[in-house]
């Protein structure tokens, strides 16, 4: 299991009746004889409301004994032991210091900030190669909430690029780019082999899938997200742009007053729909009409990805 996929790290959990635990010290008797040795596994049979209480716990010979929270572990945790311990790996190995691409996206990117706009910073990462190959494996991204920062492993940055996926696309084009290691542009130069006619159905499935649900809470609540509503419109207006010239145009400071309009909740409804259903109109003759090919270049995104890999056994971040 990667570190990024593990599950027993909540501060509040509280296990379950049936789940199967390890006792962390030895379990005595009513007498204060040890029954169980550390390391004992059971079943609890009874959980707390809270950690402030004591579980029940049946061990395999039926003794049953209280057990607080802080003297169990449940036993596919006990199981991972070292494996688990994500904070150890990262910070042993200092993942933020292979960080090969860093810029920014959002408002300030796609022209449409304000002076309360927070600046976003993306990018991407290549692990060791030691630690990609260890039982640790490597998060899928790393994430740091205090300066608005995340950063793809480069696999995952690739994978979602070839599906078209705005986000990723933004960050290869964004005119915004404050750290480009030698490979990191070797990246850029190539970006041009992630863009094909699977924009069309990534962008539009996205738009329409966002747009019914937001009909819903007009219908069920009378109200809805405006600004979400302009990035939708936004988003539009990059896909048809991208069909059309072969490039991911974040800045669309030129619709600024229309895309405000929906933000500040100044144009009706009616109006953001009609605006929608011309631009998916012009999706589709865009698409139609595209030089794009049908599919990204997986051959050419493959062979970078190999020299990346290759590159990551050196000490120093190519």
């Amino acid at each position: 299991m990667a570190i990024g996929d593990r599950v027993h790290t909540s501060p509040n959990l509280i296990y379950s009746v049936g789940t199967q635990v390890v006792a962390l010290k030895e379990v005595h008797g009513s007498d204060g004889r040890a029954v169980h040795p550390a390391g004992a596994v059971g079943v609890v049979i009874r959980a707390p409301r809270d950690r402030q209480h004591s579980y029940r716990v049946r061990f395999v010979d039926d003794f049953e004994a209280p057990l607080h929270h802080d003297n169990l572990m449940q036993l596919a945790e006990y199981k991972q032991g070292k494996i688990a311990d994500s904070n150890q790996a990262l910070a042993t190995h200092g993942l933020f210091d292979r960080v090969i691409y860093r810029c920014v996206v959002g408002s300030r990117a796609f022209g449409l900030d304000t002076d309360a706009s927070d600046t976003d910073r993306r990018g991407v990462y290549l692990p060791p190669a030691e630690l990609h190959w260890s039982l640790y494996g490597v998060p899928a991204q790393l994430e740091n909430d205090a300066n608005e920062e995340c950063y793809w492993e480069l696999q995952k940055f690739l994978v979602m690029a070839l599906k078209g996926n705005p986000n990723i696309l933004e960050c290869l084009y964004t005119p915004l780019v404050e750290h480009a290691t030698p490979l990191a542009q070797e990246l850029l130069a190539m970006r041009d082999a992630f863009l094909s006619r699977l924009v069309y159905q990534t962008y539009n499935g996205y738009v329409m899938s966002q747009f019914k649900r937001m009909q819903a809470d007009l219908r069920n609540q009378g109200r809805l997200k405006p600004k979400h509503v302009m990035h939708l419109i936004r988003l539009l207006l990059s896909g048809i742009h991208v069909l059309r010239e072969g490039f991911v145009p974040v800045d669309v400071g030129e619709h600024r007053d229309g895309l405000f309009a929906i933000k500040r909740g100044e144009m009706p409804w009616d109006e953001v729909e009609a605006w929608r259903k011309r631009l998916h109109a012009q999706f589709d003759r865009a698409l139609a009409e595209t030089d794009l090919p049908e599919r990204p270049d997986y051959e050419r995104v493959n062979a970078f990805m190999v020299r990346a890999r290759r590159l990551a056994v050196a000490e120093e971040l190519p």
